[in-house]
Formats: C-alpha cells, sequence, structure tokens
C-alpha cells in the first residue's frame, strides 16, 4: 500500500445535471460535477468536486483531496462519508 499525497489535477469532468439523473441517493446534490483526477502519483481515481463554481472548473485545473459528507440515511442512523476534491485553498 502507498500514501498519496492527495494532490492531483481534474483530468476529465462531467456536470450531473437535474435530480432526474442523479444516482439514488444523491438527487438532493445536483447540480453536482463528478471528475476523473489524476493525482500527483500518477494513478487517475473519480469523485466529486466541491466547494468549486461549476462554470470555472476546467481540463487541468489543480486540485486536493477532502472529505465530506455524502448522504445521511437518518432512517437508519447512518452517515456516509467518503472523499471529493476541491481547488486547493488559498489559490
Amino acid at each position: 500500500m502507498a500514501r498519496m499525497s492527495g494532490q492531483g489535477e481534474v483530468w476529465s469532468f462531467t456536470i450531473v445535471g437535474s435530480g432526474d439523473y442523479a444516482p439514488e441517493g444523491f438527487e438532493y446534490l445536483a447540480p453536482y460535477a463528478v471528475a476523473i483526477v489524476r493525482l500527483d502519483e500518477g494513478m487517475l481515481v473519480t469523485a466529486m468536486l466541491t466547494d468549486v463554481d461549476l462554470k470555472e472548473i476546467k481540463i487541468g485545473m489543480k486540485v486536493e483531496m477532502v472529505i465530506r459528507k455524502k448522504r445521511d440515511q437518518g432512517d437508519r442512523g447512518l452517515l456516509v462519508y467518503g472523499y471529493s476534491f476541491r481547488p486547493p485553498i488559498g489559490q
């Protein structure tokens, strides 16, 4: 197992529009961006983009990994967290 820096750049992305196209449980987030991020170590990962204006996303944009709540299944008392990427703070 190797440690990754969590730093990378947007390699490709798409915008998930209205709730009609979002997967079940993620409708409330739409519209949102999903990207393929090339990590500085060379690996490609798929993740949601967060803390960014959808109109400002571009190929090659620098991003960093963050942990975000993905969904809240209150009826079961379950909170689901996962990684997302955002533009680095201060840039």
